[in-house]
Protein backbone atom coordinates (compact mmCIF):
# COMPACT_ATOMS: atom_id res chain seq x y z
CA UNK A 1 0.00 0.00 0.00
CA UNK A 2 0.99 3.50 -0.84
CA UNK A 3 2.24 5.61 2.46
CA UNK A 4 0.00 8.35 1.44
CA UNK A 5 -3.21 6.45 2.00
CA UNK A 6 -3.36 4.50 5.44
CA UNK A 7 -5.70 1.33 5.22
CA UNK A 8 -9.03 2.65 6.97
CA UNK A 9 -10.98 2.83 3.35
CA UNK A 10 -10.13 -0.03 0.67
CA UNK A 11 -10.86 1.01 -2.69
CA UNK A 12 -10.80 -2.91 -3.98
CA UNK A 13 -10.86 -3.62 -7.84
CA UNK A 14 -12.54 -6.94 -9.24
CA UNK A 15 -12.02 -6.13 -13.09
CA UNK A 16 -9.57 -9.41 -13.86
CA UNK A 17 -11.38 -11.71 -12.01
CA UNK A 18 -15.52 -10.20 -12.16
CA UNK A 19 -15.10 -7.69 -14.70
CA UNK A 20 -13.60 -10.87 -17.07
CA UNK A 21 -16.88 -12.47 -16.78
CA UNK A 22 -18.78 -9.61 -18.98
CA UNK A 23 -19.84 -10.94 -22.61
CA UNK A 24 -17.69 -10.45 -25.25
CA UNK A 25 -14.20 -9.76 -23.10
CA UNK A 26 -11.97 -12.48 -23.16
CA UNK A 27 -8.63 -11.10 -21.77
CA UNK A 28 -5.06 -12.82 -22.08
CA UNK A 29 -2.19 -12.77 -19.55
CA UNK A 30 -0.49 -10.09 -21.06
CA UNK A 31 -4.13 -7.86 -21.28
CA UNK A 32 -4.43 -8.76 -17.34
CA UNK A 33 -0.99 -7.52 -16.97
CA UNK A 34 -1.75 -4.16 -18.56
CA UNK A 35 -4.55 -3.29 -17.25
CA UNK A 36 -3.05 -4.09 -13.97
CA UNK A 37 -1.16 -1.30 -14.15
CA UNK A 38 -3.28 0.88 -15.60
CA UNK A 39 -5.11 0.30 -12.04
CA UNK A 40 -2.30 0.36 -9.61
CA UNK A 41 -1.07 3.77 -11.80
CA UNK A 42 -5.01 5.61 -10.55
CA UNK A 43 -3.75 4.24 -6.94
CA UNK A 44 -6.55 1.73 -6.17
CA UNK A 45 -5.65 -0.17 -2.94
CA UNK A 46 -6.23 -3.92 -4.23
CA UNK A 47 -6.05 -5.56 -7.86
CA UNK A 48 -8.09 -9.23 -7.90
CA UNK A 49 -6.33 -11.01 -10.29
CA UNK A 50 -8.08 -14.04 -10.61
CA UNK A 51 -9.05 -17.47 -9.44
CA UNK A 52 -5.46 -19.75 -9.44
CA UNK A 53 -5.88 -23.32 -9.49
CA UNK A 54 -9.21 -23.19 -10.71
CA UNK A 55 -8.13 -21.53 -14.17
CA UNK A 56 -5.28 -21.95 -15.68
CA UNK A 57 -4.54 -18.48 -16.84
CA UNK A 58 -5.50 -17.07 -13.75
CA UNK A 59 -2.44 -19.72 -12.49
CA UNK A 60 -0.47 -18.01 -14.89
CA UNK A 61 -1.05 -14.38 -14.04
CA UNK A 62 0.18 -14.54 -10.76
CA UNK A 63 3.08 -16.43 -11.49
CA UNK A 64 4.21 -14.00 -14.04
CA UNK A 65 3.24 -11.01 -11.57
CA UNK A 66 5.21 -12.09 -9.10
CA UNK A 67 8.29 -11.51 -11.85
CA UNK A 68 6.82 -8.64 -14.09
CA UNK A 69 4.24 -6.65 -11.91
CA UNK A 70 6.12 -3.79 -9.67
CA UNK A 71 2.84 -2.15 -7.97
CA UNK A 72 3.08 1.18 -6.44
CA UNK A 73 0.07 1.48 -4.60
CA UNK A 74 -1.88 -1.75 -4.70
CA UNK A 75 -1.97 -5.24 -3.47
CA UNK A 76 -2.54 -8.26 -5.18
CA UNK A 77 -5.58 -10.42 -4.20
CA UNK A 78 -6.00 -14.23 -4.96
CA UNK A 79 -9.80 -15.10 -5.29
CA UNK A 80 -11.18 -18.55 -4.31
CA UNK A 81 -13.69 -20.54 -1.91
CA UNK A 82 -13.86 -21.87 1.14
CA UNK A 83 -12.90 -25.85 1.35
CA UNK A 84 -15.19 -28.61 0.86
CA UNK A 85 -17.37 -29.99 2.89
CA UNK A 86 -16.55 -32.72 5.48
CA UNK A 87 -12.67 -31.91 4.89
CA UNK A 88 -10.00 -29.60 5.86
CA UNK A 89 -8.53 -26.19 4.42
CA UNK A 90 -4.98 -27.66 5.09
CA UNK A 91 -5.40 -30.96 2.67
CA UNK A 92 -7.75 -28.71 -0.08
CA UNK A 93 -6.13 -28.51 -3.25
CA UNK A 94 -8.10 -24.94 -4.16
CA UNK A 95 -7.04 -23.36 -0.76
CA UNK A 96 -3.47 -24.88 -1.16
CA UNK A 97 -4.11 -23.46 -5.02
CA UNK A 98 -4.42 -19.72 -3.08
CA UNK A 99 -1.40 -20.23 -1.04
CA UNK A 100 1.02 -21.13 -4.05
CA UNK A 101 -0.07 -17.86 -5.86
CA UNK A 102 1.75 -16.00 -3.82
CA UNK A 103 -0.63 -13.55 -3.35
CA UNK A 104 -0.22 -11.43 -0.06
CA UNK A 105 -4.20 -11.23 0.13
CA UNK A 106 -6.68 -13.84 -0.57
CA UNK A 107 -10.54 -13.40 -1.27
CA UNK A 108 -12.51 -16.31 0.20
CA UNK A 109 -16.27 -16.63 -1.15
CA UNK A 110 -18.76 -17.80 1.03
CA UNK A 111 -22.35 -19.00 0.99
CA UNK A 112 -24.63 -16.56 3.41
CA UNK A 113 -27.89 -17.56 1.62
CA UNK A 114 -29.28 -21.00 3.47
CA UNK A 115 -30.87 -21.70 0.56
CA UNK A 116 -27.58 -21.85 -1.44
CA UNK A 117 -25.67 -23.58 1.54
CA UNK A 118 -28.37 -26.79 1.30
CA UNK A 119 -29.27 -26.48 -2.89
CA UNK A 120 -25.66 -25.25 -3.97
CA UNK A 121 -23.19 -26.55 -1.47
CA UNK A 122 -25.67 -29.69 -0.49
CA UNK A 123 -23.82 -29.93 3.22
CA UNK A 124 -25.78 -28.48 6.35
CA UNK A 125 -26.03 -24.80 8.01
CA UNK A 126 -23.40 -25.44 10.33
CA UNK A 127 -20.87 -27.24 8.00
CA UNK A 128 -20.89 -24.03 6.45
CA UNK A 129 -20.12 -22.36 8.94
CA UNK A 130 -17.44 -24.58 10.29
CA UNK A 131 -16.13 -24.33 6.45
CA UNK A 132 -16.14 -20.58 6.34
CA UNK A 133 -13.77 -21.14 10.19
CA UNK A 134 -11.43 -23.44 9.08
CA UNK A 135 -10.47 -21.28 5.64
CA UNK A 136 -9.95 -18.40 7.13
CA UNK A 137 -8.34 -19.21 10.51
CA UNK A 138 -6.09 -21.63 8.07
CA UNK A 139 -5.37 -19.00 5.25
CA UNK A 140 -4.58 -16.17 7.66
CA UNK A 141 -2.26 -18.22 10.28
CA UNK A 142 -0.30 -19.42 6.80
CA UNK A 143 0.34 -15.19 7.14
CA UNK A 144 -2.44 -14.19 4.46
CA UNK A 145 -4.56 -11.40 5.09
CA UNK A 146 -8.14 -12.52 4.09
CA UNK A 147 -11.10 -10.75 3.24
CA UNK A 148 -14.72 -13.03 2.79
CA UNK A 149 -17.25 -12.05 0.40
CA UNK A 150 -20.43 -13.35 1.65
CA UNK A 151 -22.25 -14.34 -1.83
CA UNK A 152 -25.85 -13.50 -2.15
CA UNK A 153 -25.55 -11.91 1.56
CA UNK A 154 -28.89 -9.59 0.97
CA UNK A 155 -31.29 -12.08 -0.53
CA UNK A 156 -29.81 -14.23 1.99
CA UNK A 157 -30.43 -11.76 4.85
CA UNK A 158 -34.09 -11.26 3.18
CA UNK A 159 -34.93 -14.92 3.90
CA UNK A 160 -33.05 -15.73 7.02
CA UNK A 161 -31.58 -12.48 8.25
CA UNK A 162 -30.02 -14.90 11.98
CA UNK A 163 -28.33 -17.34 9.49
CA UNK A 164 -26.74 -14.15 7.14
CA UNK A 165 -25.61 -12.63 10.04
CA UNK A 166 -23.77 -15.92 11.80
CA UNK A 167 -21.77 -16.16 8.42
CA UNK A 168 -20.30 -12.62 9.19
CA UNK A 169 -19.65 -13.23 12.47
CA UNK A 170 -17.90 -16.25 11.96
CA UNK A 171 -15.78 -15.03 9.28
CA UNK A 172 -14.90 -12.03 11.58
CA UNK A 173 -14.24 -14.14 14.53
CA UNK A 174 -11.72 -16.47 11.97
CA UNK A 175 -10.04 -13.59 11.44
CA UNK A 176 -10.97 -11.95 8.14
CA UNK A 177 -9.97 -8.40 7.77
CA UNK A 178 -13.43 -7.22 5.88
CA UNK A 179 -16.61 -9.04 5.45
CA UNK A 180 -18.00 -7.99 2.05
CA UNK A 181 -21.86 -7.94 1.88
CA UNK A 182 -23.06 -9.38 -1.93
CA UNK A 183 -25.99 -8.30 -3.83
CA UNK A 184 -24.71 -11.12 -6.01
CA UNK A 185 -28.07 -10.60 -7.98
CA UNK A 186 -27.77 -6.69 -8.19
CA UNK A 187 -31.72 -6.78 -7.15
CA UNK A 188 -31.57 -4.64 -4.13
CA UNK A 189 -32.15 -0.41 -4.10
CA UNK A 190 -29.80 1.97 -1.71
CA UNK A 191 -32.23 2.85 0.88
CA UNK A 192 -32.47 -1.49 1.60
CA UNK A 193 -28.81 -1.79 1.57
CA UNK A 194 -27.94 1.48 3.92
CA UNK A 195 -30.78 -0.50 6.38
CA UNK A 196 -29.00 -3.89 6.48
CA UNK A 197 -25.79 -2.55 6.44
CA UNK A 198 -26.28 -0.77 9.61
CA UNK A 199 -27.97 -3.50 11.12
CA UNK A 200 -25.31 -6.01 10.34
CA UNK A 201 -22.53 -3.51 11.48
CA UNK A 202 -24.87 -2.74 15.03
CA UNK A 203 -25.29 -6.95 15.17
CA UNK A 204 -21.42 -7.71 14.91
CA UNK A 205 -18.84 -5.54 14.96
CA UNK A 206 -17.09 -6.59 11.41
CA UNK A 207 -15.31 -4.44 9.21
CA UNK A 208 -17.96 -4.54 6.02
CA UNK A 209 -17.17 -4.31 2.78
CA UNK A 210 -19.97 -3.98 -0.13
CA UNK A 211 -20.37 -5.63 -3.83
CA UNK A 212 -22.60 -4.58 -5.83
CA UNK A 213 -23.98 -5.93 -9.30
CA UNK A 214 -26.22 -3.44 -11.78
CA UNK A 215 -28.50 -5.78 -12.49
CA UNK A 216 -30.99 -2.53 -11.15
CA UNK A 217 -29.12 0.12 -12.27
CA UNK A 218 -28.31 0.87 -9.00
CA UNK A 219 -24.89 -0.78 -8.25
CA UNK A 220 -22.93 3.09 -7.45
CA UNK A 221 -25.52 4.16 -5.54
CA UNK A 222 -26.04 1.14 -3.28
CA UNK A 223 -22.32 1.08 -3.15
CA UNK A 224 -22.16 4.67 -1.91
CA UNK A 225 -25.15 3.89 0.51
CA UNK A 226 -23.44 1.14 2.21
CA UNK A 227 -20.43 2.99 2.71
CA UNK A 228 -23.05 6.06 4.51
CA UNK A 229 -23.94 2.81 6.83
CA UNK A 230 -20.16 2.43 7.75
CA UNK A 231 -19.10 0.05 5.34
CA UNK A 232 -15.14 1.20 4.43
CA UNK A 233 -14.43 -1.20 1.95
CA UNK A 234 -16.07 -0.99 -1.75
CA UNK A 235 -15.51 -3.84 -4.86
CA UNK A 236 -15.76 -2.42 -8.02
CA UNK A 237 -14.32 -2.84 -12.05
CA UNK A 238 -13.02 -0.38 -14.42
CA UNK A 239 -16.14 1.14 -16.13
CA UNK A 240 -18.42 -1.06 -15.08
CA UNK A 241 -17.85 -4.51 -16.65
CA UNK A 242 -19.31 -7.52 -15.34
CA UNK A 243 -21.28 -10.56 -15.79
CA UNK A 244 -24.81 -9.88 -16.95
CA UNK A 245 -24.91 -6.13 -16.77
CA UNK A 246 -22.04 -5.58 -14.89
CA UNK A 247 -20.81 -4.59 -11.05
CA UNK A 248 -20.43 -1.17 -9.66
CA UNK A 249 -18.52 1.32 -11.89
CA UNK A 250 -15.38 2.11 -10.35
CA UNK A 251 -15.01 5.57 -11.70
CA UNK A 252 -18.35 6.86 -10.24
CA UNK A 253 -17.62 5.14 -7.03
CA UNK A 254 -14.28 6.77 -6.46
CA UNK A 255 -15.09 10.33 -7.94
CA UNK A 256 -18.52 10.29 -5.58
CA UNK A 257 -16.12 9.55 -2.34
CA UNK A 258 -13.52 11.72 -2.88
CA UNK A 259 -15.93 14.92 -5.07
CA UNK A 260 -19.08 14.67 -3.12
CA UNK A 261 -18.68 13.07 0.17
CA UNK A 262 -14.80 14.51 1.27
CA UNK A 263 -13.75 10.58 1.29
CA UNK A 264 -9.97 10.68 0.22
CA UNK A 265 -9.20 7.16 -1.17
CA UNK A 266 -6.58 8.04 -4.23
CA UNK A 267 -2.59 9.16 -3.90
CA UNK A 268 -2.94 12.85 -4.67
CA UNK A 269 -3.04 13.86 -8.02
CA UNK A 270 -4.73 10.43 -9.41
CA UNK A 271 -8.21 11.68 -9.88
CA UNK A 272 -7.15 13.93 -12.76
CA UNK A 273 -5.74 10.97 -14.44
CA UNK A 274 -9.34 9.55 -13.87
CA UNK A 275 -10.47 9.76 -17.98
CA UNK A 276 -7.14 8.36 -19.35
CA UNK A 277 -7.16 5.33 -17.21
CA UNK A 278 -10.89 4.55 -18.21
CA UNK A 279 -10.28 5.20 -21.71
CA UNK A 280 -6.74 3.02 -21.59
CA UNK A 281 -8.74 -0.09 -19.89
CA UNK A 282 -10.85 0.15 -22.19
CA UNK A 283 -8.62 -0.19 -25.45
CA UNK A 284 -6.88 -2.75 -23.58
CA UNK A 285 -10.74 -5.17 -22.58
CA UNK A 286 -10.83 -4.18 -27.05
CA UNK A 287 -14.70 -2.39 -26.22
CA UNK A 288 -15.43 1.33 -27.11
CA UNK A 289 -14.85 3.57 -24.04
CA UNK A 290 -18.74 4.99 -23.45
CA UNK A 291 -19.69 8.32 -24.74
CA UNK A 292 -22.01 8.71 -21.67
CA UNK A 293 -20.12 6.86 -18.98
CA UNK A 294 -20.54 9.47 -16.03
CA UNK A 295 -17.64 11.76 -15.32
CA UNK A 296 -15.21 9.91 -17.96
CA UNK A 297 -17.28 9.96 -21.12
CA UNK A 298 -16.29 12.24 -23.74
CA UNK A 299 -20.48 13.75 -23.41
CA UNK A 300 -20.34 13.60 -19.54
CA UNK A 301 -19.49 17.35 -19.61
CA UNK A 302 -21.05 17.94 -23.52
CA UNK A 303 -23.32 21.06 -24.18
CA UNK A 304 -25.92 21.10 -26.83
CA UNK A 305 -29.29 23.23 -25.88
CA UNK A 306 -28.40 26.84 -26.56
CA UNK A 307 -30.26 27.60 -23.34
CA UNK A 308 -27.30 25.98 -21.74
CA UNK A 309 -24.49 27.43 -23.37
CA UNK A 310 -25.74 31.24 -22.54
CA UNK A 311 -25.74 30.31 -19.01
CA UNK A 312 -22.07 28.54 -19.86
CA UNK A 313 -20.68 31.54 -21.56
CA UNK A 314 -21.57 33.11 -17.85
CA UNK A 315 -19.98 30.84 -15.82
CA UNK A 316 -19.43 26.86 -16.78
CA UNK A 317 -20.62 25.62 -13.00
CA UNK A 318 -24.16 26.54 -13.92
CA UNK A 319 -24.66 23.16 -15.76
CA UNK A 320 -21.68 21.11 -14.69
CA UNK A 321 -21.85 19.49 -11.41
CA UNK A 322 -18.10 19.51 -11.16
CA UNK A 323 -15.03 21.04 -12.77
CA UNK A 324 -14.38 18.16 -16.12
CA UNK A 325 -10.41 18.79 -15.17
CA UNK A 326 -10.73 17.62 -11.77
CA UNK A 327 -11.22 13.81 -13.29
CA UNK A 328 -8.91 14.78 -16.77
CA UNK A 329 -12.07 15.33 -18.73
CA UNK A 330 -13.17 18.56 -20.85
CA UNK A 331 -15.92 20.47 -21.55
CA UNK A 332 -17.12 20.29 -24.62
CA UNK A 333 -19.82 22.34 -26.95
CA UNK A 334 -21.84 21.02 -29.69
CA UNK A 335 -23.53 22.07 -32.22
CA UNK A 336 -26.80 21.16 -33.75
CA UNK A 337 -29.82 22.78 -35.40
CA UNK A 338 -30.58 23.38 -31.32
CA UNK A 339 -27.90 25.76 -31.24
CA UNK A 340 -27.93 29.34 -30.58
CA UNK A 341 -25.64 32.48 -30.25
CA UNK A 342 -23.53 30.99 -27.00
CA UNK A 343 -23.52 27.92 -28.76
CA UNK A 344 -21.50 29.18 -31.99
CA UNK A 345 -19.45 31.39 -29.95
CA UNK A 346 -18.38 28.79 -27.08
CA UNK A 347 -17.34 26.02 -29.99
CA UNK A 348 -15.64 28.58 -32.40
CA UNK A 349 -13.55 29.58 -28.84
CA UNK A 350 -13.24 26.03 -28.38
CA UNK A 351 -11.90 25.52 -31.99
CA UNK A 352 -9.42 28.41 -31.72
CA UNK A 353 -11.86 30.98 -34.23
CA UNK A 354 -12.12 34.11 -32.43
CA UNK A 355 -15.87 35.70 -33.85
CA UNK A 356 -14.91 38.55 -32.12
CA UNK A 357 -18.79 38.85 -30.59
CA UNK A 358 -20.05 40.08 -34.08
CA UNK A 359 -23.56 39.35 -33.35
CA UNK A 360 -24.02 39.33 -37.30
CA UNK A 361 -21.68 36.61 -38.06
CA UNK A 362 -22.78 34.51 -35.10
CA UNK A 363 -26.37 34.45 -36.32
CA UNK A 364 -25.38 33.92 -39.82
CA UNK A 365 -23.41 31.01 -38.63
CA UNK A 366 -26.29 29.66 -36.66
CA UNK A 367 -28.95 30.08 -39.89
CA UNK A 368 -26.40 28.09 -42.27
CA UNK A 369 -25.93 25.31 -39.20
CA UNK A 370 -29.77 24.88 -39.14
CA UNK A 371 -30.13 25.00 -42.96
CA UNK A 372 -27.30 22.25 -43.60
CA UNK A 373 -28.81 20.19 -40.22
CA UNK A 374 -32.26 20.36 -42.39
CA UNK A 375 -30.56 18.77 -45.25
CA UNK A 376 -29.13 16.05 -42.78
CA UNK A 377 -25.86 17.32 -41.88
CA UNK A 378 -25.06 16.59 -38.01
CA UNK A 379 -22.26 18.59 -36.66
CA UNK A 380 -22.48 16.98 -33.16
CA UNK A 381 -19.55 14.52 -34.02
CA UNK A 382 -17.92 16.41 -36.85
CA UNK A 383 -15.92 19.41 -35.62
CA UNK A 384 -13.81 19.46 -38.19
CA UNK A 385 -16.55 20.47 -40.74
CA UNK A 386 -18.11 23.13 -38.40
CA UNK A 387 -14.48 24.56 -38.04
CA UNK A 388 -14.43 24.48 -42.30
CA UNK A 389 -17.76 26.19 -42.06
CA UNK A 390 -17.08 28.65 -39.47
CA UNK A 391 -13.92 29.36 -41.18
CA UNK A 392 -16.08 29.95 -44.52
CA UNK A 393 -18.71 32.59 -43.27
CA UNK A 394 -15.17 34.32 -41.15
CA UNK A 395 -13.61 34.43 -44.68
CA UNK A 396 -16.58 35.40 -46.63
CA UNK A 397 -15.65 32.39 -48.87
CA UNK A 398 -14.61 28.45 -48.15
CA UNK A 399 -11.04 28.18 -48.39
CA UNK A 400 -9.78 25.02 -50.21
CA UNK A 401 -6.15 23.57 -50.82
CA UNK A 402 -7.92 22.06 -54.10
CA UNK A 403 -10.49 22.93 -56.37
CA UNK A 404 -12.92 19.61 -58.15
CA UNK A 405 -13.34 19.67 -61.55
CA UNK A 406 -14.77 16.45 -61.54
CA UNK A 407 -14.41 12.82 -59.87
CA UNK A 408 -16.13 9.43 -60.51
CA UNK A 409 -16.34 5.73 -59.14
CA UNK A 410 -16.44 2.45 -60.69
CA UNK A 411 -17.46 -0.37 -59.51
CA UNK A 412 -17.12 -3.86 -61.73
CA UNK A 413 -18.67 -7.10 -61.27
CA UNK A 414 -16.29 -9.76 -62.73
CA UNK A 415 -17.83 -13.52 -63.94
CA UNK A 416 -15.75 -14.69 -60.88
CA UNK A 417 -17.83 -13.36 -58.56
CA UNK A 418 -15.33 -10.23 -57.75
CA UNK A 419 -15.26 -6.73 -57.96
CA UNK A 420 -13.36 -4.58 -59.13
CA UNK A 421 -13.53 -0.78 -58.10
CA UNK A 422 -11.46 2.31 -59.48
CA UNK A 423 -11.88 5.63 -59.09
CA UNK A 424 -10.59 8.72 -61.29
CA UNK A 425 -10.19 12.55 -59.99
CA UNK A 426 -9.87 15.97 -61.96
CA UNK A 427 -8.82 18.45 -60.02
CA UNK A 428 -6.96 21.83 -59.87
CA UNK A 429 -3.91 22.42 -57.05
CA UNK A 430 -1.55 25.16 -56.77
CA UNK A 431 -2.13 26.37 -60.69
CA UNK A 432 -1.50 22.50 -61.98
CA UNK A 433 -4.49 20.21 -63.52
CA UNK A 434 -4.02 17.05 -61.88
CA UNK A 435 -5.83 13.78 -63.61
CA UNK A 436 -5.33 10.88 -60.97
CA UNK A 437 -7.17 6.96 -61.32
CA UNK A 438 -6.67 4.48 -58.63
CA UNK A 439 -8.37 0.69 -57.16
CA UNK A 440 -9.73 0.41 -54.13
CA UNK A 441 -11.00 -2.83 -51.78
CA UNK A 442 -14.27 -0.22 -51.98
CA UNK A 443 -15.63 3.06 -54.14
CA UNK A 444 -14.88 5.38 -51.37
CA UNK A 445 -11.02 3.51 -50.68
CA UNK A 446 -10.61 3.52 -54.33
CA UNK A 447 -11.56 7.72 -53.91
CA UNK A 448 -9.35 8.40 -51.05
CA UNK A 449 -6.33 6.81 -52.85
CA UNK A 450 -6.99 8.41 -56.08
CA UNK A 451 -6.58 12.38 -54.50
CA UNK A 452 -3.24 10.72 -52.64
CA UNK A 453 -2.17 10.03 -55.93
CA UNK A 454 -3.12 13.28 -57.38
CA UNK A 455 -2.20 15.54 -54.28
CA UNK A 456 0.82 13.54 -52.21
CA UNK A 457 3.14 14.94 -54.11
CA UNK A 458 2.15 18.81 -53.67
CA UNK A 459 1.34 18.20 -49.92
CA UNK A 460 3.41 15.52 -48.81
CA UNK A 461 1.75 15.72 -45.60
CA UNK A 462 -1.16 13.57 -46.54
CA UNK A 463 1.56 10.77 -46.12
CA UNK A 464 0.15 10.81 -42.36
CA UNK A 465 -3.17 10.65 -43.31
CA UNK A 466 -5.46 7.81 -42.23
CA UNK A 467 -8.60 7.47 -41.97
CA UNK A 468 -9.64 5.54 -38.52
CA UNK A 469 -13.29 5.34 -38.71
CA UNK A 470 -16.61 5.40 -41.56
CA UNK A 471 -19.96 5.60 -40.47
CA UNK A 472 -22.85 5.47 -43.05
CA UNK A 473 -26.31 5.95 -41.93
CA UNK A 474 -29.35 6.14 -44.29
CA UNK A 475 -31.74 9.36 -43.19
CA UNK A 476 -35.32 9.13 -43.92
CA UNK A 477 -36.79 9.35 -47.57
CA UNK A 478 -39.90 11.13 -48.79
CA UNK A 479 -40.61 8.72 -51.87
CA UNK A 480 -39.64 5.07 -51.02
CA UNK A 481 -36.06 4.40 -52.17
CA UNK A 482 -35.45 8.53 -52.48
CA UNK A 483 -33.07 8.46 -49.34
CA UNK A 484 -30.47 10.51 -48.05
CA UNK A 485 -27.10 9.31 -46.49
CA UNK A 486 -25.30 10.60 -44.25
CA UNK A 487 -21.64 9.67 -43.99
CA UNK A 488 -18.99 10.34 -40.96
CA UNK A 489 -15.14 9.80 -41.44
CA UNK A 490 -12.75 10.01 -38.94
CA UNK A 491 -9.30 10.67 -40.07
CA UNK A 492 -6.01 11.19 -38.20
CA UNK A 493 -2.58 12.27 -38.78
CA UNK A 494 -0.75 10.47 -35.84
CA UNK A 495 -0.82 13.05 -33.32
CA UNK A 496 -5.11 13.62 -33.29
CA UNK A 497 -7.80 12.74 -34.75
CA UNK A 498 -10.91 14.78 -35.77
CA UNK A 499 -14.48 14.23 -37.89
CA UNK A 500 -15.86 15.26 -41.10
CA UNK A 501 -19.21 15.03 -42.16
CA UNK A 502 -20.97 14.63 -45.66
CA UNK A 503 -24.14 14.03 -47.19
CA UNK A 504 -25.35 13.22 -50.66
CA UNK A 505 -27.95 11.02 -52.52
CA UNK A 506 -25.92 8.47 -52.27
CA UNK A 507 -22.88 6.94 -50.46
CA UNK A 508 -20.00 7.69 -52.64
CA UNK A 509 -21.67 11.54 -53.13
CA UNK A 510 -21.64 11.53 -49.57
CA UNK A 511 -18.16 10.21 -48.81
CA UNK A 512 -16.71 12.31 -51.37
CA UNK A 513 -18.36 15.36 -49.21
CA UNK A 514 -16.45 13.83 -45.76
CA UNK A 515 -13.31 13.25 -47.66
CA UNK A 516 -12.47 16.42 -49.45
CA UNK A 517 -13.55 18.53 -45.41
CA UNK A 518 -11.18 15.24 -43.89
CA UNK A 519 -8.39 16.76 -46.01
CA UNK A 520 -8.88 20.27 -46.11
CA UNK A 521 -9.08 20.57 -41.84
CA UNK A 522 -5.69 18.40 -41.82
CA UNK A 523 -4.06 20.57 -44.36
CA UNK A 524 -4.94 23.42 -41.90
CA UNK A 525 -4.12 21.70 -39.18
CA UNK A 526 -0.18 20.99 -40.68
CA UNK A 527 0.10 24.95 -40.86
CA UNK A 528 -0.80 24.95 -44.55
CA UNK A 529 -2.31 27.96 -46.35
CA UNK A 530 -5.25 27.62 -48.54
CA UNK A 531 -4.62 27.93 -52.26
CA UNK A 532 -7.49 30.73 -52.44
Amino acid sequence: MTAELDDSFHVFDTTLRDGAQREGINLTVADKLAIARHLDDFGVGFIEGGWPGANPRDTEFFARAAAELELKHAALVAFGATRRAGGNAADDPQVRALLESGAPVITVVAKSHDRHVELALRTTLEENLEMVRDTVSYLTGQGRRVFVDCEHFFDGHRANPEYAVEVVKAAHEAGASVVVLCDTNGGMLPAQVREVTAQVLAATGARLGMHAQDDSGCAVANTLAAVEAGATHVQCTANGYGERVGNANLFPVVAALELKLDQRVLPEGALGEMTRISHAIAEAVNLTPSTHQPYVGVSAFAHKAGLHASAIKVDPDLYQHIDPERVGNTMRMLVSDMAGRASVELKGRELGIDLGGDRELVQRVVERVKERELKGYTYEAADASFALLLRAEVDGRPRRFFRIESWRAITEDRPDGTHANEATVKLWAKGERIVATAEGNGPVNALDRALRVALERIYPQLASFALTDYKVRILEGRYGTDSTTRVLITTTDGAAEWSTVGVGENVIAASWQALDDAYAYGLLRAGLEPME
